[in-house]
């Protein structure tokens, strides 16, 4: 069986990882979407995170929303992952992923790298971009999956000190 994981902090899921997500389980017999804890970047619960992944991914079979803290080589070990999807938008995003990538294969050579472009409509979409506009109560509406937008806005109210 062909394991994928798919890793990041999804604070929050946007288009752009759908996106990946529909495009990599193609690739892969399973898809595990795994949501971690990045100190530097996650504003939001994990547990909240995994609930909006889970709500935007419950009609895609074969994914598994998971979560996990610590080395993602360890993660990969533990559930027979042998390969690592990423998405890329830009040069700047291959140049930081290549290191990752390379950092990863140096601590278990049996753990490859899948890189996919994203979608042009999504090149220029980030987390925390939206997280950004929906603080200020902005249209997030072609930025994150229609079942997921008050949540959303819920979510970052507090960013800026205000309700929804």
């Amino acid at each position: 069986m062909k394991v994928f994981v798919y890793p990041g902090s999804f604070d929050p899921i946007t288009n752009g990882h759908l996106d990946i997500i529909k495009r990599g389980v193609e690739l892969c017999d399973k898809l595990i979407v795994a949501v971690l804890q990045n100190s530097a970047k996650s504003l939001s619960a994990k547990d909240k995170r995994v609930e909006l992944v889970e709500k935007c991914v419950k009609d895609i079979p074969n994914v598994e929303v998971t979560t996990f803290d610590g080395l993602l080589v360890d993660f990969a070990e533990q559930n027979n992952v042998h390969v690592i999807l990423r998405g890329l938008r830009a040069v700047t995003d291959f140049e930081y992923e290549l290191q990752i990538a390379f950092l990863n294969r140096k601590m278990n050579k049996n753990i490859d790298t899948c890189f996919l472009m994203a979608s042009q409509k999504y090149s220029f979409l980030s987390s925390s971009i939206v997280r950004d506009i929906a603080s200020y109560k902005g249209n997030i509406n072609d930025f994150v999956p229609e079942c997921i937008v008050e949540d959303v806005y819920e979510m970052y109210a507090s960013l800026r000190g205000g309700k929804k």
